[in-house]
């Protein structure tokens, strides 16, 4: 199956390629690679469209969940806000295995947690609602959001304390993530979802404590990109923590000034975007397209 392509107007009026456009972006002088453009979110005229295409991205979003094995039976939910009628979002079905999740699969939900349309298992995650609902309200700027029980992000969420800065790439999260507090169990009731969303603020993420990692972002890949890297983050310290401990010592942090300078380069949304796009082009080429069914 060919690479889901849309003609998507940037805003430098280019056509945008869904997939591989950093290759196609490079052109070859004098035996030397030069970029043409980086690849940018496409833009649409038509929200129609708009919705298919993301429609497939949240699908290939959840395709890399499941290969990187952030799936607990069936907890664990992505969501996009609907270009199309913004009150609403699409998100996985309840109980669906996140490695067989396909467009068509996805449920549109209203603000009420009123199932509005969708695929043939129209079964809504309460928590889903609970949390998405609220963060989408309250936060306008957010188009994804992601939240899963990763293996080392609820590890590490369990300590209840943010990220320590002791690697470049939690720079990305320097100042830019929080500790949510509390735990009341499974998050049913539509007042936590708000706790939720209120203690997130304008950050990019949330370490749920006792609970896991919650990710958002401006785009579908700037959502999945922080929550795979800040699975790998609480991973790392982790590992390094015990280590330092082993050797009756600490982990050096690195200064703030040098993680606010390098949270400019690796941290902003479109480096979110950026970096995602390896993972979305690799879940295209092992499935071939089956998850934009």
């Amino acid at each position: 199956m060919a690479p889901p392509t849309a003609t998507a107007t940037t805003t430098e009026s280019a056509t945008e390629p869904a997939v591989g456009t950093f290759r196609e972006n490079l052109t070859f002088t004098s035996g030397k690679p030069e970029f043409k453009a980086f690849p940018k979110p496409p833009v649409f005229e038509d929200k129609y469209k708009e919705r298919e295409y993301l429609k497939g991205r949240l699908a290939a979003a959840f395709r890399i969940f499941g290969k990187n094995g952030f799936d607990e039976g069936v907890a664990g939910h992505i969501t996009i806000r609907d270009p199309v009628d913004p009150t609403t979002f699409w998100v996985n079905p309840f109980g669906v295995a996140f490695s067989l999740i396909k467009a068509s699969d996805l449920i549109q939900v209203d603000h009420e947690g009123n199932v509005v349309d969708g695929g043939p298992v129209r079964l809504l995650n309460t928590a889903a609602y609970a949390i998405h609902s609220a963060i989408h309200t309250a936060r306008e700027d957010v188009v994804c959001a992601a939240h899963s029980h990763s293996i080392y992000g609820r590890s590490f969420c369990a300590l209840g304390r943010p990220l320590d800065i002791i690697t470049q790439d939690s720079c990305a999260f320097y100042k830019d993530h929080v500790v949510y507090e509390q735990f009341n169990g499974i998050v049913l009731a539509t007042e936590e979802g708000k706790n939720i969303a209120t203690a997130l603020g304008n950050k990019k993420a949330a370490l749920l404590q006792n609970h896991g990692l919650l990710t958002v972002g401006k785009t579908i890949e700037e959502a999945v990109f922080w929550f795979v890297s800040l699975e790998k983050c609480c991973h790392a310290q982790l590992m390094a923590d015990a280590a330092a401990a082993g050797r009756g010592g600490q982990t050096i942090k690195i200064p703030d000034e040098d993680a606010e300078f390098t949270y400019k380069s690796v941290g902003t949304p479109f480096a979110g975007y950026f970096s995602a796009k390896p993972l979305f082009d690799m879940i295209h080429k092992e499935t071939n397209g089956d998850y934009l069914q």
